[in-house]
């Protein structure tokens, strides 16, 4: 794996072949504050933004924030948008393979050389609020807030006509927060970045609310009552109209099918049957659910979506790093679930999708999340476990991690690995050895956090 001269890897993926003037841009961005931390201001991109023209109101936008969820259900929202003939962007995090990722027109990542070519367009203008903001004492524009005004200039140049844009972090003080969305959406909420948005699930859900703006649209997936509270409250007080699941929408029926699922949902705009979801677990279907909810308040006044457009654009769906298939025999899953949650949905999903005689876990876990609720959450599901690290530089260390892992699973059914390779082969050799020579009852997953799902995938060339 390639490294930046932090140790970390390039982009997520080998940089052997990717584009030299690439390389060299990403490692600058790189050298800036992590996106995990930041500061609660979002001063520095709106002067930005002020000097190339303000790019982020050339587009209609749909905000989409929540604690899991976030990344496939902007994925949904802008394949629906896109089947209906509107030009879109998606700007998404993070990424698995290349830093290219995370800004898409039209569903596809730019180019090398249009990455940097954006970053050669706004590079004077960050470069000018870096100078600024250090002259009164504060920091430069960090790596998040760079990328967040790249995909703003690359939208506007495009053009497109709607932009589905996910919060990096949170929500008030996300630098994506410089939009004016008409749409908002609000995926579940549960506790995470705890450092940064608070230990009480009614803060978290305030950070989160923050996105809603002045007359906007707000949809919003079933949560805790204090949430509801909080974020009601909050949408009450902007004139936000708000249309929840539960209430307004509904996940009519759903059904395990070969390969995914058949959905029927209902909207605003009615219902919606016989939709094949080719993604696994329920909480994709809810994803599904919220999506076509939020493409409505787009294509407002327009009633019930097309059903052939509706049924093409979720059939065409794909969410990389969320419970993929990345090998057959033995069967090698990858997902990127991160926090208790995303856990707890994780094991709903293999249980209901899959059939294993013996699933044997490769985790790792970043230094600021809760491992041991991580654990804990996969421990039913494993039959042992192998823990290994990414090559993150915030990846917690093995021996840690491993001490944890005894303390859920036992002694027994822990094993450990430095390199991410030497877990999985580790990981099949023990799936195999417990099933009597049967492949189709064995399985290994991929999990505990995004660094981890993305790394995986590239090595079973999943790019």
């Amino acid at each position: 794996m390639g490294r930046d001269r932090r140790g970390r890897a390039c982009g997520g993926r080998r940089v052997s072949g990717e584009d030299e003037a690439l390389r060299e841009v990403y490692a600058g961005i790189l050298d800036r504050s992590p996106e995990h931390d930041f500061e609660p201001t979002l001063d520095r991109v709106r002067e930005v933004c002020d000097l190339l023209g303000d790019p982020q109101r050339s587009f209609r936008v749909v905000h989409v924030t929540g604690t899991n969820g976030k990344t496939s259900t902007a994925r949904m929202v802008e394949r629906l948008l896109r089947e209906h003939g509107l030009r879109t962007g998606r700007f998404t995090s993070p990424h698995l393979t290349s830093v290219t990722e995370r800004i898409a027109i039209d569903g596809e990542p730019v180019t090398a050389e249009r990455f940097v070519e954006l970053w050669q367009d706004v590079a004077p203008y960050v470069h000018m609020v870096d100078q600024r903001s250090q002259a009164a004492g504060g920091p430069r524009l960090s790596f998040f807030e760079v990328l967040t005004v790249m995909a703003f200039a690359a939208f506007a140049d495009a053009p497109v006509e709607v932009a589905v844009i996910e919060v990096g972090l949170g929500g008030t003080w996300d630098a994506t927060n410089v939009v004016e969305a008409e749409v908002a959406v609000i995926t579940p909420i549960a506790h995470d970045h705890e450092r940064w948005l608070g230990h009480e699930i009614t803060d978290i859900a305030g950070e989160k609310a923050g996105i809603l703006k002045e007359g906007a649209t707000l949809v919003m997936a079933a949560q805790r009552e204090e949430v509801d509270g909080v974020v009601l409250a909050a949408a009450a007080e902007r004139g936000v109209r708000v249309v929840r699941e539960g209430v307004e929408l509904e996940v009519a029926q759903r059904a395990v099918a070969v390969g995914g699922q058949m959905l029927a949902l209902r909207t605003v705009g009615g219902l919606y049957t016989d939709i094949f979801l080719p993604l696994h677990g329920a909480h994709q279907g809810h994803n599904a659910l919220l999506a076509l909810a939020a493409t409505e308040a787009v294509l407002r006044g327009s009633g019930a979506l097309g059903a052939e457009v509706v049924e093409t654009a979720f059939a065409g769906m794909d969410s990389p790093g969320r419970l993929e298939l990345v090998r057959t025999s033995p069967a090698v899953l990858v997902d990127a679930a991160h926090n208790p949650a995303g856990v707890e949905a994780l094991v709903v999903a293999v249980e209901e999708a899959f059939t294993f005689e013996r699933l044997v876990g490769v985790v790792g876990v970043l230094e600021d999340k809760d491992a041991e609720q991580i654990l804990a959450g996969l421990e039913p599901l494993l039959a042992e476990v192998v823990v290994t690290r990414s090559s993150s530089s915030r990846a917690q260390d093995v021996d840690d991690l491993a001490e944890i892992a005894v303390e859920v699973f036992g002694e027994d059914r822990v094993h450990v690995a430095e390199r991410l390779d030497e877990a999985i082969g580790r990981a099949v050799e023990i799936a195999e050895g417990g099933t009597e020579g049967s492949p189709t009852g064995a399985g290994v997953l991929v999990t505990g956090s995004v660094t981890m799902a993305a790394e995986a995938r590239i090595l079973f060339g999943h790019r």
